[in-house]
């Protein structure tokens, strides 16, 4: 197998799946792109786990190196320049970065054999040893916008902790990236499986790329990465890896409450039209597969949109793409029967949305931090702030939702990202 390939016989037969971000709902313009200081050669790392994989072998471990691919380096100033040209504090960056992207083994949402990519960020000096942020990306509908193939919004919090003397993994998620099939949008356990195999790939890659890690696992994601980084956090200090520790904890405007919040806000407003026509139609194509609740499109989505809406979200279309293939509202979007269904969940669709509910139901023995924004009409700030009462309920303390102001989605993630930095900094150095 080759650094930048991997076999595509690993693909699963079962059906195949879907991610809340800036570019997806059109908002701005695209950001520039930054060069950088040249990437060493390819590192090609473990074939025997690449031949384990293609042969479907159950004994094969999760989260086993593949390959290892660089995908660019800058200097100080580099970094500096590619954060300052995003709008981004650069207060902490110290040193230059390389970045590289993983091949590795996990499991598809069926619990299948196959593999995922993500972004593997080192600083260029400082310590020899260092611990890992895992960052958990936003909504993407493009694959090759994912963290480890697009030099975009996904690499901003992975260059931000680098710099500042972290090594960061950013897992691209199923589907996402190179790696094979459909991204199951919103399946939380699915995510969290991609990323904690991430980060044992991260350990594996460290050593070839002159580096080691302490095994102390420091979390964020924004959006849905943000309801990702809490339940990576759960299983973590559940000893879901014994090698990794969880030493804290910081997401970024996160939908924790599907039921409670985030579908109730589509129907009073707090959700704007834009972003919910986007996010309802993926979450209802990709969990569809999971927990099927409809045979046949027309049952949901009225036409046009029935014949088209599920090519849509193939992977393969642009975030643009998609928003231009759907009208201007979710009530537009949906069925007259389906709009009423979806404001009262049954059957399959309420299991759907309580299965990715239970972020938050976990007490952290860690310290917690909330951002959120009170201007976000994407993920609106009752999500987090469900989120710490749930949390509360289950026994913690001084669990803070940190509202970054009246700031819209992606505001609240620049506003939070350098501050979610500079706090690991600290917790690091307790």
């Amino acid at each position: 197998m080759t650094n930048d390939t991997y076999d595509a016989s690993v693909d699963s037969p079962s059906p195949r799946g879907g991610s809340w971000s800036r570019r997806a709902l059109g908002v701005g313009a695209a950001l520039l792109l930054a060069g950088g200081v040249a990437a060493p050669a390819a590192v090609a790392l473990d074939p025997s786990a690449a031949a384990a994989v293609r042969q479907h072998d159950p004994a094969a471990r999760r989260g086993g190196l593949v390959s290892v691919t660089p995908v660019a380096g800058f200097d100080r100033a580099g970094v500096r320049g590619w954060l300052a040209e995003r709008d981004m504090d650069t207060a902490s960056v110290r040193y230059g970065v390389q970045a590289y992207r993983l091949t590795y083994r996990t499991v598809d949402a069926y619990g299948q054999p196959t593999l995922a990519t993500g972004l593997f960020t080192l600083p260029t000096a400082g310590a020899h040893r260092l611990g890992l942020v895992s960052d958990t990306h936003g909504t993407m509908v493009d694959r090759d916008y994912a963290p480890s193939v697009g030099d975009d919004f996904g690499r901003i919090p992975s260059y931000l902790n680098a710099s500042a003397g972290f090594a960061v993994a950013a897992p691209d998620y199923l589907g996402l990236g190179r790696g094979p099939g459909l991204h199951p949008y919103m399946d939380t356990a699915s995510s969290v499986t991609a990323s904690l195999d991430m980060l044992r790939a991260a350990r594996q890659a460290a050593p070839g790329l002159g580096r080691a890690l302490t095994g102390d696992v420091y979390a964020t994601g924004f959006s849905q990465g943000g309801q990702v980084a809490m339940a990576l956090g759960d299983a973590l200090q559940r000893g879901a890896d014994r090698s990794l520790r969880l030493r804290a904890l910081a997401p970024v405007s996160g939908p924790y409450d599907l039921s409670g919040v985030e579908i109730p806000a589509l129907f009073d407003g707090r959700v704007n039209d834009t972003s919910g026509r986007f996010y309802t139609a993926y979450f209802l194509v990709a969990q569809n597969r999971l927990h099927p609740f409809y045979k046949d499109p027309g049952e949901v989505f009225r036409a046009p949109y029935a014949d088209r809406v599920e090519s849509l979200f193939d992977g393969d279309h642009t975030e643009e793409d998609v928003a231009k293939g759907l009208p201007a509202t979710v009530k537009e979007l949906l069925t007259p029967e389906f709009y009423a269904r979806m404001a009262h969940p049954t059957g399959a669709l309420k299991e759907a949305m309580e299965a990715n509910d239970g972020a938050c139901a976990w007490k952290p023995d860690v310290p917690v931090r909330l951002y959120a924004s009170s201007g976000d009409t994407d993920v609106p700030i009752g999500n987090a702030r469900s989120c710490a009462a749930r949390l509360k309920g289950e026994g913690a303390v001084n669990v803070p939702v940190l509202d970054q102001g009246p700031v819209d989605h992606f505001g609240s993630f620049a506003s939070a990202a350098p501050k979610v930095t500079t706090w690991f900094i600290a917790q690091a150095r307790r």
